[in-house]
């Protein structure tokens, strides 16, 4: 149910008070915000109840594995070829079947990893705060070259068309020979004078980079000499002080066919064209994770807790989920008749896809699931913020 002005005064005041508390330096020597902060705080809301499910469905855990605990990170693991690759913090790495969870090797980069793994099937590469790139062998995990950018990463890198893409944290794209790791381009934008500390990254997709910076700006570039070919305006800062205004892109862009679709904290969501940037729908809507969608629906978790459903085709409400309030949820994964999300206890919650209906619930290790799901040939993955590695399916 909605709530009262009120309450939703009361909660907007913890939450701004929350983010001034979480205000940190980033490496660039501009301020920023964590949200991984910003309901942990003594004085902010407490998660919801988790609710009592009726005759929820058998959900199978199909294997579990461990690799290196993520910090404050949001380290998140990828699928490539017939493989799933992992990284922790501590430098730590894998390469896992995704059948069995089985090693089919371990290694260590000799960096502190703070965004995930990223891998074509040829490399798997990981970046650390200090804006050290490192790329291993993804059939071997033998080191092939290392690189730098100029700013902390907080997203996994990206690889397509013989290159591999880095986002930094200081607004910059970052583009590396795959065979080599040579700089072949930078895209630069001046960044605002608080940006959110989010792993907002970037979606390959139809020969283009699609990336969202502080102010709400959704760029796509070029993948072969990252050359602008339009950008656009997810949100507008509004607000009476400069923590109101923050209004960054957060998680990746979703991209599919001839869609692309951001989110932005304190702004909207918004569906473009990828060939021309034309706006196709937006809906005022706040989110610290993203946006995912399926053909039918996109997917949104937003600031407070809710899920939310919207029509692909222009945005209407389909359905709003509200029972796990404050739970910090990852951003949703869609499946097959269901939705698949994790929240700050390690629970991962299962919804029906026409309705957000709780269906089934899982428990596993009981630290955050910070990074999304990851959708394998049978079922899913989820990485946990100590380092556990569950694969799961309904």
């Amino acid at each position: 149910m909605s709530p009262g002005a009120d309450a939703a005064g009361a909660r907007r005041s913890a939450l701004v008070a929350a983010l001034a508390a979480a205000l940190l330096g980033a490496c660039s020597g501009m301020p920023s915000l964590n949200p991984m902060d910003w309901f942990s705080a003594p004085s902010g809301p407490k998660p919801a109840a988790l609710p009592a499910l009726t005759a929820p469905q058998a959900v199978k855990q199909l294997w579990t594995a461990r690799i290196g605990g993520a910090d404050a990170f949001v380290l998140s693991p990828a699928l490539a070829g017939d493989s799933v690759y992992v990284a922790g913090r501590d430098g730590s790495v894998a390469r896992l079947d995704p059948a069995t969870g089985q090693a089919r090797w371990r290694g260590m980069a000799g960096i502190r990893i703070s965004g995930g793994i990223g891998s074509d099937g040829e490399l798997a590469v990981v970046a650390s705060d200090l804006g050290e790139v490192v790329a291993l062998d993804a059939k071997t995990g033998a080191p092939r070259w290392r690189a730098r950018v100029s700013s902390e990463v907080l997203a996994a890198p990206r690889l397509a068309e013989g290159m591999v893409l880095v986002r930094s944290a200081d607004s910059r794209v970052f583009a590396f020979g795959a065979e080599d790791g040579k700089r072949r381009w930078v895209y630069q934008r001046a960044p605002t004078s608080l940006i959110v500390r989010s792993p907002a990254g970037m979606t390959l997709h139809q020969g283009s980079a699609f990336a969202g910076f502080s102010g709400g700006k959704l760029v796509a570039l070029a993948l072969t000499n990252g050359g602008v070919r339009w950008e656009a305006t997810v949100a507008l800062p509004k607000g009476a002080n400069e923590l109101e205004r923050v209004t960054d892109i957060v998680g990746d862009p979703a991209a599919q066919g001839r869609e692309v679709c951001a989110a932005a904290f304190q702004g909207r969501v918004a569906c473009y064209d990828t060939h021309s940037g034309n706006q196709l729908w937006a809906r005022d809507m706040s989110t610290l994770t993203g946006v995912s969608f399926d053909a039918r629906y996109a997917y949104v978790s937003d600031e407070k807790g809710a899920v939310h459903a919207l029509d692909r085709s222009n945005g209407r409400s389909i359905w709003r989920q509200d029972r796990l309030g404050n739970r910090r949820l990852s951003q949703p994964l869609p499946l097959n008749a269901e939705i698949a999300l994790g929240d700050l206890e390690g629970w991962v919650h299962f919804l029906a896809r026409d309705s957000g209906a709780f269906i089934a619930r899982h428990a596993t290790d009981g630290s955050a699931i910070r990074a999304a799901p990851l959708r394998l040939p049978a079922g899913f993955l989820v990485q946990t913020a100590s380092g556990g590695l569950f694969a799961l399916s309904l």
